[in-house]
């Protein structure tokens, strides 16, 4: 595999926001936010959906706008700086929240996600600047594990610290920064020498996503894919930003309890992303989000009918497996499918179907709850959007490029 030294640095940005992706997003500050300033009330699922949603829904709109523009400009670092700033600085004065601060603990996580989730499409995007497109499978399967492996590291802060989560927002802000510098200060980007535009950068991102969107049709593979992706990871997206809330309220998990759990769903994770990089390469990797995909379902059905803790810690290692492989497999995907010369704006269009599935997941999900009193239903009505990804990944085909 070539270019290995580009590889290390590049996964070193998953190493280091991983720490934002389990402490702020499905655990400590998730359960905090339900607990502390939400005073534990039902309508705090409610709220978290809602900030869930504010944040993609802006993410959805900058994510192919901004990708088109560092198309066209080879800024692709320069954008993901931005949002990795935007991220670290909302995450650290987290540290300033406390009971009844909704409004104030909702803006900082609405910007801090903003930052994280628009940052994705620059760094899934130079995939194909450091590795052939035989290895594309492998290097996102690395990224994940490299990744999972910064959760864990993460994850273990929880136990010393477990009585000073904000100190914990913090750390988690510093480890996001420390690992992210390698990337921009040692990641070549290469560089497109294009016509000098007669417009602004911003109108051009806005009349290029137009085009795309018009043009759609003739990439239908691509489209068909992104009809199927929409629909499962919301759910999986679902389960990421409730599981620890979940499992504090429905379960009973106390902090040390739920660390726990989430320790093993970052090693399952690793170890998936890892496995279905092997297994993806040698059964197709259409064939692996299907079982992936049929797995879910499963869990689903099973987080419904589980009533105790050491249940639940089995099937979060189940969940760990085929979460880690999900995303790196559909990431792995999306880079056969999408035209080279259109990476950044085709992944800003991946990004945009992610964040707009994930209005509906999480919304359904605390209205569900907040309406029926019932996590447990909740959790069933997130097993229906795997069902129907599966029904729209019948459509696709293995590769069109």
């Amino acid at each position: 595999m070539k270019n290995k030294s580009q590889i290390f640095i590049w996964s070193l940005f998953d190493f280091g926001n991983s720490s934002y992706a389990v402490i702020i997003v499905a655990f400590v500050f998730a359960v905090f936010f339900k607990k502390v300033i939400a005073s534990g009330e039902s309508v705090g699922d409610l709220y978290w959906s809602l900030g869930i949603n504010i944040s993609m829904a802006v993410s959805a709109v900058l994510n192919p706008v901004c990708g088109a523009i560092a198309d066209y400009s080879s800024s692709k670092k320069k954008f993901l700086l931005f949002f990795t700033t935007l991220c670290i600085v909302a995450t650290s004065l987290m540290y300033f929240t406390g009971e009844g601060m909704i409004f104030y603990a909702l803006l900082l996580f609405v910007l801090s996600n903003i930052g994280f989730q628009t940052g994705l499409t620059f760094y899934d995007a130079f995939i194909s600047e450091i590795t052939e497109p035989e290895n594309y499978n492998k290097v996102s399967g690395i990224g994940y594990a490299v990744g999972y492996a910064g959760s864990l590291i993460s994850v273990t802060l929880v136990f010393p610290l477990k009585d000073n989560p904000g100190l914990l927002f913090v750390i988690s802000a510093a480890f996001f920064l420390i690992f992210s510098l390698p990337l921009f200060l040692f990641l070549k980007e290469k560089k497109t020498v294009k016509e000098k535009l007669n417009t602004g950068y911003v109108r051009y991102g806005f009349n290029k996503v137009g085009n795309t969107l018009k043009n759609i049709n003739s990439y239908g593979n691509l489209k068909n894919f992104l009809i199927a992706y929409f629909l499962y990871i919301d759910a999986v997206n679902t389960i990421i930003f409730f599981a620890g809330i979940y499992a504090s309220t429905t379960l009973n998990f106390e902090t040390t309890e739920l660390a726990v759990f989430f320790l093993i769903v970052q090693i399952t994770a690793m170890a998936g992303s890892f496995l279905f990089g092997y297994i993806g390469n040698k059964i197709g990797i259409l064939k692996s989000i299907f079982i992936n995909l049929f797995i879910w379902t499963l869990i689903t059905l099973a987080v419904f009918f589980t009533q105790d803790k050491i249940s639940f810690y089995i099937i979060g290692g189940f969940a760990g497996t085929f979460l880690g492989s999900s995303q790196s497999l559909s990431r792995t995907m999306m880079t056969f499918l999408t035209p080279k010369d259109f990476k950044t704006e085709f992944f800003g269009f991946y990004g945009l179907f992610e964040k707009t599935s994930t209005i509906f997941g999480p919304l359904t999900f605390g209205l569900v709850s907040w309406l029926s009193g019932s996590q447990k239903l909740a959790v069933l009505s997130v097993g229906v959007f795997f069902i129907l990804g599966m029904l729209q990944l019948k459509k696709v085909k293995e590769k069109e490029y």
